[in-house]
């Protein structure tokens, strides 16, 4: 068996003294494993890092087989993120939603999401903005999609400002405001067409919509935690605006 895919590391561990096994996050394929050969070298290991894009190619007899992968380097995101506590948060965050994906089934569109994010890191309000709509996709993706094209207690699909916690299903600003204090903020651009460039409190709330939902629908049934850097994400980006 044999194929040849954009990948994104995920992560490696070492096997044997000189060699790898890498974990990646490809377009067509999905998450796959493989054997790195030489991959614990100097010169491998200091690009074979989580979040960095590679041109992949992977061998087995058959399919079984955790085969050998050889990676060529496509995009170095690891490096410059280590710069930028929001960077290097958003990275962390991308690379741990993806190992969350089954293994050996594709999500394109999650692949594309993802190189999106992890693109723009050197631009702290797009990167943010684009992990918050990569994470809905996730959602979406595995299963656990959120209901934001009308108000569940209206059925209105204008002003929705607000998503219950429990049902994932949005509500109206007005219908929604008396158990306001109950229920997460719903910023205009996860849901709405046309919507303003989002504001770093936008940003903000939409990152605290999706990090509830991610920690109780994907990472804990797993057994799994959000990233701790994910989690502060939203202060992150706070503080690196005021400066």
């Amino acid at each position: 068996m044999h194929w040849r895919d954009e990948a994104i590391i995920i992560g490696t561990r070492r096997h044997g003294e000189n060699h790898v096994i890498a974990e990646v996050f490809t377009r067509d394929h999905g998450r796959w494993r493989g054997m790195v050969h030489g991959g614990a070298g100097r010169r491998k290991r200091a690009w074979l890092q989580a979040g960095n894009v590679a041109r992949a190619e992977w061998r087995a007899r058959t399919p079984e087989q955790l085969g050998t992968l050889a990676l060529e380097p496509a995009a170095q995101h690891a490096a410059g993120a280590l710069e930028n506590r929001v960077a290097l948060a958003a990275l962390q965050a991308v690379v741990a939603a993806l190992a969350l994906c089954p293994e050996r089934e594709a999500h394109p569109r999650l692949f594309d999401g993802a190189t999106l994010v992890l693109a723009h890191l050197d631009a702290p309000l797009s990167c943010t903005a684009l992990l918050a709509r990569f994470e809905l996709a996730l959602l979406a993706e595995l299963g656990y999609g959120l209901d934001l094209s009308r108000c569940a207690l209206t059925g209105a699909s204008d002003d929705l400002a607000w998503v219950s916690p429990r049902t994932g299903r949005a509500a109206s600003r007005q219908a929604g405001a008396p158990w306001a204090d109950r229920l997460l903020a719903l910023p205009a651009f996860l849901h709405a067409h046309n919507a303003p460039p989002p504001s770093v409190a936008d940003i903000a709330a939409g990152l605290r919509l999706t990090a509830h939902f991610l920690t109780n629908r994907l990472f804990a049934p797993q057994g799994k935690a959000l990233p701790a850097a994910r989690l502060r994400l939203p202060e992150l980006l706070s503080k690196s605006a005021e400066e």
